[in-house]
């Protein structure tokens, strides 16, 4: 039997094989990992809003801790440490409630003339938007004027609402304080141990960039605490001097008004000056009026341009959009609290991202691997 001649081959297409293009394939890649770590960033973002209240008390419990750590150990010196804890924390506390206690003061006896001098400003401002190249009607103007009710009628329901929010029922008070309390107090006496023992639950390879990260973040909050407390004392300071010297009335309560703004970056100080200029355009013209917004310029370039580097240094290294951006997501996913901590905690995600990335000079990455024999034993 003679074999059969073997088949003939297909005859050829002159289509190469199906290939992926390796441009889709990366840009694929990269797309699953980005959604794998937005559902991460989305789940710890839920989880701590389902504990706001303790986060929130941690937070503040850290940034006294850096408030008090440089006059604990200043104090450690001299005295045992925890004397020199206690005297540093009741030191920040009596400075705190006086600052407090400075700034409503003058709001609170000033309050009635400073709303009616910004209500004769306003008027101020309707009557040049009538009388001047505008030529605006009165219908006009009212439809403006309800609109702007309107809105400043929604939006201190909402700072109120967001305000009694996170405060909460009285047991979520107490229980909040009794962790910050305690928090402040171990924080203060036991820091290190406290983060020697989250560090040796990292594995060995990454422990030492573990702790970079950690020791970058808190550097960051703690000099953005310092720091901003600083500038707003400054910013008030020179806000007074000037309205001063320029003679506009109320220069108290504007000045602890721009000492509250001050601790939103960019914006806060800015806006609370502006309501200066209402207050000057009512009572001493548009002249004055004009000056102080000079003056508003002037604070804002000493604040980015010598207060902010001298102070903080590289501590909040964000562009001004990024600032008005991160607040206002922080605003709009948890209200007044969220302007207030977003900055910082985005300041320190950023000080993190630069080392990972390379792109600290003054830290590099990767750092080098530790040798098991050279390994120390991590702290209980």
């Amino acid at each position: 039997m003679t074999p059969s001649p073997p088949a003939d081959p297909p005859p050829p297409t002159g289509l190469p094989p199906f290939r992926v293009p390796k441009t889709l394939r990366v840009t694929a890649g990269i797309s699953w990992r980005l959604l794998v770590v937005g559902l991460a960033i989305f789940v710890l973002v839920w989880a701590v809003f389902q504990v706001a209240a303790v986060a929130l008390a941690i937070f503040l419990a850290l940034f006294v801790t850096a408030l008090a750590g440089p006059i604990a150990r200043l104090f450690g010196r001299v005295m045992p440490k925890v004397i020199a804890v206690i005297l540093s924390l009741l030191l920040i506390l009596v400075v705190g409630s006086v600052i407090i206690l400075l700034v409503l003061r003058s709001i609170v006896e000033e309050g009635p003339a400073l709303a009616q001098a910004i209500t004769d400003g306003i008027q101020e401002v309707e009557n040049w938007l009538q009388t001047g190249p505008l030529q605006l009607s009165g219908d006009q103007l009212n439809q403006v004027q309800q609109q702007a009710e309107s809105w400043a009628k929604s939006a201190g329901a909402t700072i109120a609402g967001d305000l009694l929010s996170d405060l909460g029922s009285v047991g979520v008070i107490i229980t909040a304080g009794s962790v910050f309390l305690f928090g402040v107090i171990f924080f203060m006496t036991s820091g290190p141990s406290i983060w020697g023992w989250f560090v040796s639950w990292a594995p060995l390879r990454v422990r030492s960039t573990f702790d970079t990260c950690g020791q970058l973040a808190w550097g960051t909050l703690a000099g953005y605490g310092r720091g901003m407390i600083v500038v707003a004392l400054c910013d008030a300071l020179l806000v007074f001097i000037g309205l001063t010297i320029l003679q506009v009335p109320l220069a108290p309560a504007l000045a602890a008004v721009v000492f509250l703004g001050a601790f939103i970056p960019v914006i806060g100080a800015p806006i609370a000056t502006f309501l200066a200029a209402l207050v000057a355009l009512a009572t001493k013209g548009p002249v004055t009026a004009a000056l102080v917004v000079v003056l508003t310029i002037i604070v804002g370039s000493f604040d980015g341009d010598v207060m902010q580097p001298l102070v903080m240094g590289k501590t909040e290294s964000l562009h001004p959009l990024a600032i008005v951006t991160i607040i206002a997501t922080g605003a709009l996913t948890f209200g007044v609290i969220g302007a207030l901590v977003a900055i910082p905690i985005a300041s320190s995600i950023y000080a993190i991202l630069k080392y990972l990335t390379g792109r600290d000079p003054d830290r590099p990455y990767p750092p080098p691997d530790p040798s098991p024999g050279n390994a120390t034993a991590a702290p209980a």
